[in-house]
């Protein structure tokens, strides 16, 4: 979404515009004759006779004949849905528009919804203000209900249009429409997912301009918008602020805010939130626990983390799959296979089913020790368990190969990784090539250097340094130089 978008939000009329009002024709003659029998046949449920109209639909008499069924929204909606089977080009904006009014009118928002969402709208993507238009015109019509604007509004956040939700809610605020909390929420969240907290907070902003009362679902989500774009202060000031707005924080907003403090390294301050959740007669669930385990996991800090987990398991909370595989990779990434393994056969002591995640977590701590065997064996392993390697199995065994310094089995797994089309990444290369050099493999070493450059991997200056030393140190003064040239010019040394 474009920054004038963000911009649209902020504009606010003085005053809401008048409602416009769109009279059409009554019927007349055969228009007349068509909208009556057609009316006779609906309310005496008749379909077999209506099927014999059907040649004489048109828009005009689709139209009067919804209007003379309104106040029987299921009726209006079976009218609809049969011309929709009969002649699928027969509606227009305008028909609609009138069973939207109906349906919203009668408080039918799911139908409305799911009629917007798999026949209208990708109908109207091309002018969604056409279909706005259209609705506001017929409002006074059919004597509608702002909810057919807050349903529009709605759909477009579920659909993930967010420039068009972005324009129906400009629009509706220009008229005095304002959309409900559940669908300013629904927009927010679906920003919040993919990562547009910046519009989301934006979008906050002007919800609070238009005197529209936020819920505790609203402000969690703005804790967790915050969160995501490393603004704790804020994030703090706004759930300090939740029970002054009438919103007493929840153990989503402890753990929303638990988890923003973590990922900023701030342990201390998320273990005091854990401490002061029973203040707002909160308790830690196995959410709260496992972000702590993975804040102090991700610092080296095992030592708290093992503490924590003690802790949850003292006060009756059950560690899960996520609680483990985050312990066992902490300590794998400190190369401490054996708690690993441990934390591994309390699992399935405890009936915890293993996946992936915990196999790459107990063989990348057996490769950082260059256990290679053991690791080979919780390959097999995995297989048995109906499980497949991914690139993070192979990136571990490479490199178990490459602390052994076998820089021919770790080429040969580089290989078969390859050619099963897994993910290579820079650290691969960079281990590969590490390895290479100190084999003195000086051709596989440059080999794989110029594969790493042409997949746009940037090769640091420690490694490269580390290549140009060991191609001195063997003589190669003349391919030394050449590659110190060449990565010179590139500005890579």
């Amino acid at each position: 979404m474009s920054s004038a978008h963000l911009r649209n939000l902020g504009r606010r009329s003085w005053s809401p515009l008048p409602i416009p009002h769109r009279t059409i024709p009554d019927p007349k003659g055969q228009d007349l004759d068509f909208v009556n029998v057609a009316h006779s046949h609906l309310v005496q449920s008749d379909w077999a006779k209506l099927n014999t109209l059907a040649t004489g639909l048109t828009p005009f008499r689709i139209k009067h004949t919804l209007l003379r069924i309104q106040k029987d929204s299921v009726l209006s909606l079976e009218f609809f849905n049969w011309v929709e089977l009969q002649r699928s080009n027969s509606h227009t904006l305008e028909t609609n528009s009138i069973i939207l009014h109906i349906l919203t009118k009668a408080n039918k928002f799911k139908s409305a919804e799911s009629l917007l969402r798999n026949s209208i709208v990708p109908k109207t993507l091309y002018c969604p203000s056409k279909l706005f238009d259209a609705i506001l015109y017929s409002y006074r019509l059919c004597d509608s209900s702002p909810r057919v604007f807050d349903s529009l509004f709605k759909t477009y956040a579920h659909m993930k249009k967010f420039r068009i939700a972005t324009d129906t809610f400009c629009q509706m605020r220009d008229y005095g429409f304002l959309p409900t909390i559940e669908s300013c929420n629904a927009y927010m969240s679906s920003l919040i997912d993919l990562n547009r907290t910046d519009i989301a907070l934006a979008f906050y902003k002007e919800m609070r301009r238009c005197l529209i009362s936020p819920n505790v679902y609203t402000l969690n989500m703005v804790i967790c918008a915050l969160c995501k774009s490393g603004k704790i202060e804020k994030a703090v000031e706004v759930f300090k602020e939740m029970e002054n707005m009438g919103c007493k924080p929840t153990l989503a907003s402890y753990n929303t805010l638990i988890a923003g403090h973590c990922n900023q390294g701030l342990l201390r301050s998320a273990m005091k939130l854990k401490s002061n959740m029973g203040k707002n007669g909160c308790h830690p669930n196995v959410v709260t626990f496992n972000t702590l385990i993975h804040g102090f996991c991700k610092e080296g800090k095992l030592l708290e983390a093992n503490k924590i987990f003690n802790e949850m398991k003292a006060v009756n909370v059950v560690p899960n799959i996520v609680t483990y595989n985050t312990l066992i990779n902490g300590y794998s990434q400190l190369g401490n296979s054996e708690m690993g393994g441990r934390l591994y056969e309390e699992m399935l002591m405890n009936g915890i089913k293993v996946d992936i995640l915990t196999y790459n977590a107990l063989i990348l701590g057996l490769c950082k020790e260059g256990k290679t065997k053991k690791a080979a064996y919780l390959v097999k392993k995995l297989y048995k368990e109906n499980l497949l390697p991914n690139a993070s199995t192979f990136s571990s065994l490479i490199s178990g190969q490459c602390v052994r310094q076998n820089s021919e089995r770790a080429f040969q797994l580089y290989k078969i990784m390859k050619k099963s089309g897994y993910h290579l990444n820079a650290d691969i290369f960079s281990m590969l090539i590490s390895t290479f050099c100190k084999n003195e493999d000086f051709d596989g070493a440059l080999h794989l250097l110029r594969e790493m450059m042409g997949r746009s991997m940037v090769p640091d200056s420690s490694l490269l340094g580390e290549l140009y030393a060991g191609l001195s140190r063997c003589g190669k003064d003349e391919v030394a130089t050449s590659l110190h040239n060449e990565m010179e010019a590139r500005h890579l040394m």
